[in-house]
């Protein structure tokens, strides 16, 4: 691994974000919005929007993230781009963390935008630091970011990218502990919700709701959700290929 080829990738992974704003509208507005949407939603009824927001605040870019890193690199894909790159001298892992420092970048701009949104015009009150939950907002979109790149290597076109939202992202949101308590589902769906990733992304963010401590077992959240972003990174390498077959 070296450092100039990642860093040529994510130039170029960037310059080609500028010239497409819908797709930046995408990453940066929509949370944004859904936000905005959801505390309208809860007006006059704070407690309800404090209760909810801070997991929705991980959530919505989460989701984005996810949505845009697979679709576009499976485009990078049929179009030829990654063939021709990976004739050059640049490996896999080079070319992965390349696509992983420009959708970071793009992931702290688009969690710094929604959490300012949420805590300074919204007026989500959270009990913990907002650094920690700016923190954990972005680990949520690189989780996204990550997840996404990982699971582009099984699409065969872009319409399967899309189709893996609900196979992948959806069964995270509704065994993470947003909708019931895990302690109170059945044993066989809490045994499921502890392997996956964005429950404890969740878990971190309903821990800084209600408590100003750095507890450990936030940090336990925190090491988990960055293992699981360093592991999908790792595997899409790994997986990563040419050509869609």
């Amino acid at each position: 691994m070296s450092t100039r080829p990642a860093l040529a990738t994510a130039a170029r992974v960037l310059a080609q974000l500028r010239r497409d704003p819908r797709t930046l509208a995408l990453l940066l507005v929509v949370p944004c919005v859904l936000l905005a949407l959801l505390a309208w939603v809860y007006d006059g009824r704070p407690q309800l929007f404090d209760g909810i927001g801070a997991s929705l605040l991980g959530i919505f870019p989460f989701v984005s993230m996810f949505l845009v890193t697979s679709v576009a690199t499976l485009r990078e894909r049929t179009s030829g781009t990654l063939e021709r790159l990976l004739t050059m001298p640049l490996s896999k892992l080079d070319l992965i963390l390349g696509y992983a420092l420009a959708f970071g970048l793009v992931a702290v701009v688009q969690a710094g935008l929604a959490t300012a949104l949420a805590l300074g015009v919204l007026g989500l009150d959270v009990a913990g630091p907002w650094q920690a939950l700016l923190l954990v907002a972005v680990l949520d979109a690189l989780l996204g970011m990550a997840i996404g790149l990982l699971v582009s290597a099984f699409a065969a076109s872009e319409f399967q990218a899309v189709q893996f939202l609900p196979a992948v992202v959806l069964p995270q949101v509704l065994l993470c502990g947003l909708l019931a308590p895990r302690e109170s589902m059945a044993g066989v769906l809490e045994a499921v919700s502890g392997v996956l990733p964005l429950t404890y992304a969740v878990d971190a963010m309903q821990r800084l709701t209600t408590s100003g401590d750095v507890t450990g077992t936030l940090t336990r959240d925190l090491v988990v959700v960055v293992a699981c972003v360093l592991a999908a990174l790792g595997l899409g390498a790994a997986t990563l290929r040419r050509r869609t077959r």
